[in-house]
């Protein structure tokens, strides 16, 4: 795939985006008690929305659905080590995750938090086209392959 034909995020300017995103959601009035990352694409980002908003609270709930490049899962799964639902019942919980591909992670997490009583709102960094589920709080909307500064290089193997 030709560099032009990537969204290239950059440490400096991921720094950016986590903190527009998280004065956009205080813009708008949610004020979350937990912020839940979907891990592994959202845990950065939970972190520092987090941070910048002073939630002292945070989770993670681990999903998989992707399993390499254009490689998927039928649906996606929840993996251990489980998120105790339980203890959000009547809280307001932002979930983060990297990008809103086919929305279908994003979707899941969110039923799951909602049945377990919650009052949810999501945050991406990236939302695509064919997403089932666009986010509360987007800070760009892409049709591009993605290098996350996270993901971009090959796992230490030395």
């Amino acid at each position: 795939m030709a560099k032009d034909e990537r969204e290239i995020l950059g440490w400096a300017e991921f720094g950016d985006a986590a903190r527009e995103l998280a004065a956009t959601v205080h813009g708008s009035g949610f004020a979350p008690d937990v912020v839940v990352a979907i891990a592994r694409g959202g845990l950065l980002l939970a972190g520092a929305i987090a941070y910048a908003l002073n939630v002292k609270h945070c989770g993670a709930l681990n999903a998989e659905f992707y399993t390499g490049v254009d490689e998927r899962l039928d649906e996606p799964v929840i993996l251990a080590p489980f998120l105790d639902e339980v203890s959000l019942d009547g809280k307001r919980v932002l979930v983060a995750d990297d990008v809103s591909d086919s929305g279908r992670t994003l979707k899941m997490v969110l039923d799951l938090i909602t049945a377990a009583g919650a009052d949810v709102r999501t945050v991406c960094l990236y939302s695509k086209p064919a997403t089932v589920l666009e986010p509360d709080y987007v800070w760009r909307k892409t049709s591009r392959w993605i290098a996350f500064p996270w993901s971009s290089l090959p796992p230490v193997t030395v």
